[in-house]
């Protein structure tokens, strides 16, 4: 598997996450979480009082973070200027903003440069699974593995009703019915698959079922 990227790409309540792990543990591999990065940048800048309507604000201040990231399978995380913003980027206040930021170019271009290099130090350690919205087209897109992971709109919101707390299926549904329009419009890199990704539907499947059925993939095509 030496110098194997395998690109996950879908949206929120896909199961691309623990998937994404799940194959990164078995194939001996590296992981790295894109979503992650966007949201560290948004937590930034909400820390910092920026105008999330101002894109002209956020481009200004986009190279001004310090991200270091995990890509242990077992222990991912990202630091901001040196602090452990693990927790604080999957709040409702991140969640709701992070497509805002994810949308300035500016913001863009120095994420995907981070994780390309990101990508190109794992490689002699064998390879990496890489999880996010632009992966197989604009990341990576010459992995040898693309997957795109859907599900049904109402699979997709009881998922992520159950990882939150005080919250409910319709509010989730609603909430991933927005960010989906957000994502898969935006002029900058917006969420698309891959024309030469597999599509794999993860609605009737458990996480079991799903990282075995991209394992067999990656076994297929590598």
């Amino acid at each position: 598997m030496s110098g194997l990227v395998v690109a996950m790409d879908g949206p929120s309540g896909s199961g691309k996450s623990s998937a994404s792990k799940g194959v990164a543990r078995a194939l001996g591999l590296r992981y790295l979480d894109t979503g992650a990065m966007y949201r560290a940048v948004t937590w930034w800048m909400l820390q910092r009082g920026v105008n999330l309507e101002d894109a002209a604000e956020i481009a200004a201040r986009s190279a001004e973070p310090a991200l270091v990231m995990s890509t242990d399978p077992d222990a991912p995380g990202v630091t901001v200027d040196g602090v452990d913003v693990n927790g604080p980027i999957r709040g409702p206040e991140v969640t709701g903003a992070v497509s805002a930021i994810s949308a300035v170019p500016e913001v863009r271009r120095r994420l995907v440069a981070l994780q390309r290099e990101i990508i190109a130090e794992s490689l002699p350690g064998g390879g990496i699974v890489v999880e996010g919205r632009d992966i197989g087209t604009v990341v990576a897109p010459d992995a040898p593995v693309k997957i795109y992971l859907t599900a049904s709109a109402e699979a997709r919101a009881l998922r992520r009703t159950a990882e939150l707390d005080g919250t409910t299926v319709e509010a989730q549904r609603a909430a991933m019915a927005r960010r989906d329009t957000l994502d898969s419009t935006r002029k900058a890199d917006p969420l698309a698959m891959a024309a030469d990704a597999v599509e794999l539907d993860t609605t009737p499947l458990d996480l079991d079922e799903v990282i075995a059925e991209v394992l067999r993939l990656v076994k297929e095509r590598v």
